[in-house]
């Protein structure tokens, strides 16, 4: 993940962005706007009630996690104990980013069940697979056996009444021998076991196309981390709507792509705080979006 660092934008640049950039035509059923709880890892392990009323109080209704180990639960907390301040908050975790261990390089299930149960009792809608280590995506062969352990996980998660998601970076676009590894975990997993959660920022920065991926295989991109892209520096994110990427056709075709539910996510560059960035987010996103 790219380290966090401070980037002060202009307020009245900021805003003259928002209002320069047209409305989305994309019309949810109802304002739910999430976060990806890993923009306030800075934030959240030393004040979790605090952050969570902040994260309401921006405007987003939904939340997707990051973080939950056997061993420190959510930073101390058990599910329950962290739905419970969840609920008093008004948020949902529809979503959450779990480490599932060895699982994907040798199918130890351990820590897949413990985040089963974890997502269980958030009583969440999809346990999301957010990264895989290096030594583990070597060549296309390390990416069609990824496949096979993803499409046992969704039996697992199926089984207990979750979905299954995998979210992407950049490597999984890279190159090999005529096909990417993104293209090896759609074709080889089962549709009906295994969603994917497309990071924009990422695809963008890899210099693919979200809406010929949605076009080539529709339905299958659930949910969307809605990331923006510094317009000077491409490395770093910036608030949504401040930055680089055009997000009116992609949001045009969410009917196309599948897309359920979408995280505002930002890693670094924050302006002035994380905050203060969520915040410019959830409103240019209220601001651009007919919500009913």
């Amino acid at each position: 993940m790219t380290s966090r660092r401070t980037f002060i934008i202009n307020g009245s640049l900021a805003t003259a962005a928002v209002l320069a950039v047209p409305s989305f035509a994309f019309t949810m059923k109802k304002k739910e706007i999430g976060l990806q709880l890993y923009t306030l890892r800075e934030e959240l392990p030393k004040d979790i009630k605090g952050t969570l009323e902040k994260v309401s109080s921006a405007g987003f209704t939904t939340v997707e996690t990051y973080g939950f180990s056997i061993r420190d639960q959510f930073w101390g907390l058990t599910p329950a104990q962290f739905k419970e301040i969840l609920d008093i908050n008004h948020l949902k975790a529809v979503s959450g980013h779990y480490g599932v261990g060895s699982f994907l390089a040798d199918g130890e299930t351990t820590e897949l069940k413990a985040a089963i149960a974890a997502a269980r009792t958030l009583k969440s809608d999809y346990l999301t697979i957010p990264w895989v280590d290096p030594p583990f995506r070597k060549n296309s062969d390390d990416y069609k056996k990824i496949a096979g352990r993803l499409n046992e996980a969704g039996k697992m998660c199926r089984d207990a009444g979750l979905k299954l998601a995998y979210h992407n970076h950049d490597f999984e676009f890279e190159n090999h021998n005529g096909v990417t590894g993104y293209e090896i975990l759609l074709k080889d997993t089962d549709k009906d076991l295994v969603y994917f959660e497309m990071d924009l920022y990422w695809v963008v920065y890899a210099g693919k196309d979200a809406l010929q991926l949605f076009r080539e295989n529709p339905g299958r991109f659930t949910m969307w981390h809605v990331k923006d892209m510094d317009k000077f520096k491409p490395a770093l994110n910036t608030e949504v709507g401040s930055g680089s990427i055009d997000f009116k056709p992609i949001f045009n075709e969410a009917e196309q792509a599948g897309m359920k539910y979408f995280f505002v996510e930002q890693e670094n560059n924050f302006a002035p705080d994380s905050f203060d960035s969520i915040k410019k987010s959830c409103d240019f996103i209220l601001n651009s979006l007919t919500l009913k």
